[in-house]
């Protein structure tokens, strides 16, 4: 979990900036309709408004440019005049409280839009910027939630204020694609704009972090346009920064335009070939393919508020004479390298010093023995009883709901998910789920059957990634994978564990994929669509080169 105290001063309000030719190239484009009005809502220090001046901007052109802290709008301000806007005014302030007053909401004022929003997540904004997040989303009739971040917000709030016709450039997170916090933003986008195009790159933009970046090109319905009605999403995937040579318009107008099922929710299905996306779509209804929910019920982790305290080590075990209280756990994928997880594995994994003991209090017995009472205390004096999880139980150190289930399931993956038999009964913390087969179907065959390269392509469209690339699921984008379930299919699990041990992931699911797709009559060509759909996502968001596929034909630069 990350803390707002261990984060930079930098990161906790989003003043990451943009570089000069990417802020220029977005000019570029928006300049192409010849506004007369231009919105910047984070100017920051005016990357964008001297990206103005280099796009050949008329002195004239009339910009308002907002940002929050003083000293930036001042540079900001310098920067307009030695670029020689004439008609620029930077404005110190809250750019959604602005927007938010009656005076300013009342209807489309500009002609475009540019900018890099904030990144910076809803829980580290103060309260009063919290609230006006929330307001933005009301006012726009969209749902909200907390797992938000600032520059979610800030661009519906900027896309309401352009003119029918109008562009909105903008730098934000390339989780704009996948991730759930972002879906109201999605339809909204999808409802207001004629086409829509993501420019996404191989490598990362911004030093200093490992947040990957995309350029978002939106262009609004134009008067006398169906609102509801658009041309759809274009994905226009680049290597390296040649492409900022080429006509801005030429890479808008490129990218082949994908709609229905491929934009309505997340955005990662628009990556694949039409032909992979076809069969996507052929395949829900499929009667031997189901919504992970109909086979199993997944439910969260023991949590603990405090892993490092109850996630011990045999060492820390038997130094303070614990063992009555700790009990066999995974939670790591260092703990599983397979699909089976037993006493073997358990023995393996304390024997090479892993933490592979819970530390299970029901009561206040602890207390009642010295060396149990003392590492309880030095608990305390690390202020671990104050973290929230803790300090509403009574008492801090005895953890609730504490079960066990057949199958268990690591929350973030490298390569794809993959579920665990739980031979052990180990007990797993929420750094993995607890997943229960329901009537019918057994718990062996379950996990067998999971590892298909139609479930891993599922996974990574229903899944997020962040910085490093690593997979992250949810419960209610788990419960919403494909896996097929076949009476017909007979899988040696303890081989399978074995193959899953010794060879790389493409293998695996390869000769995995050919029982399980193979007993529901999937045709070998229609596995190997599937299996390079998922090979292709799995790539981007390991961001291999090798495997970075030009999609654009010709009008690519290498």
């Amino acid at each position: 979990m990350n803390f707002m105290a261990n984060e930079s001063a930098q990161k906790l309000r989003g003043g990451y900036y943009t570089p000069d030719d990417l802020a220029v190239f977005l000019c570029r484009w928006v300049l192409e309709i010849g506004p007369t009005r231009v919105l910047e809502p984070s100017c920051g220090d005016g990357s964008f408004l001297r990206a103005l001046g280099k796009a050949g901007a008329d002195p004239l052109l009339s910009v308002l440019a907002m940002e929050l802290n003083e000293e930036e709008a001042a540079k900001a301000a310098s920067s307009a005049r030695e670029t020689g806007l004439l008609n620029c005014r930077v404005q110190a302030g809250d750019f959604l409280s602005w927007a938010l007053q009656p005076s300013n909401s009342q209807g489309p004022t500009f002609d475009a839009v540019i900018g890099n929003p904030p990144f910076v997540r809803y829980q580290y904004l103060p309260a009063q910027f919290q609230e006006r997040a929330e307001q933005v989303f009301r006012a726009h009739d969209l749902p909200f939630t907390k797992h938000t971040n600032a520059w979610v917000p800030f661009i519906i709030a900027s896309l309401s204020m352009l003119r029918p016709g109008g562009r909105l450039a903008m730098v934000v997170p390339s989780e704009l694609i996948h991730v759930m916090h972002a879906q109201s933003l999605r339809t909204y986008l999808g409802k207001e704009c004629r086409r829509l195009v993501v420019v996404d790159p191989e490598q990362l933009w911004f030093e200093g972090t490992l947040q990957g970046a995309v350029l978002l090109l939106a262009e609004k319905h134009g008067d006398g346009e169906a609102v509801g009605h658009t041309d759809g999403l274009g994905i226009y995937e680049v290597r390296d920064r040649e492409f900022l040579s080429l006509d801005p318009k030429a890479v808008f107008s490129k990218p082949q335009a994908m709609n229905g099922r491929t934009v309505s929710g997340k955005w990662t299905k628009a990556f694949l070939a039409q032909d992979i996306r076809d069969l996507l779509d052929e395949l829900q209804d499929h009667k031997d393919i189901f919504e992970f929910n109909k086979v199993a019920k997944v439910e969260v982790g023991i949590v603990t508020g405090a892993n490092k305290f109850f996630l011990v080590t045999d060492e820390t075990v038997i130094s303070n004479e614990l063992q009555q209280w700790a009990h066999p756990m995974f939670g790591r994928s260092e703990h599983c390298p397979g699909i089976i997880y037993d006493q073997k594995q358990h023995l393996s994994n304390a024997s090479r010093g892993k933490p592979t003991n819970f530390l299970w209090f029901p009561d206040n017995s602890p207390m009642k023995y010295k060396k149990a009472r003392s590492y309880i205390e030095a608990g305390e004096k690390e202020s671990l009883h104050n973290r929230y999880k803790c300090r509403i139980r009574s008492p801090w150190y005895t953890v609730p709901s504490v079960y066990s289930t057949e199958i268990g399931m690591l929350k973030r993956s490298h390569d794809t998910p993959r579920l665990i038999l739980n031979k052990l009964g180990a007990y797993t913390t929420d750094t993995a789920y607890r997943i229960r087969s329901l009537p019918g179907i057994s718990a062996q065959k379950l996990v067998a059957g999971f590892v298909n390269s139609l479930t891993s392509l599922s996974a990574e469209l229903e899944g997020r990634h962040y910085g490093g690339g690593v997979l992250e699921l949810v419960p209610s984008e788990i419960r919403k994978l494909m896996i097929p379930v076949s009476k017909k299919t007979k899988i040696d699990i303890a081989d399978l564990d074995r193959l899953i041990r010794q060879e790389p992931m493409d293998v695996v699911l390869k000769q995995n994929s050919a029982r399980v797709l193979g007993d529901i009559g999937l045709s070998s060509t229609s596995q190997e669509m599937i299996f390079d759909g998922w090979r292709r996502l799995r790539n981007r968001r390991h961001r291999s080169s090798s495997d970075f596929e030009d999609v654009n034909g010709d009008l690519s630069v290498k």
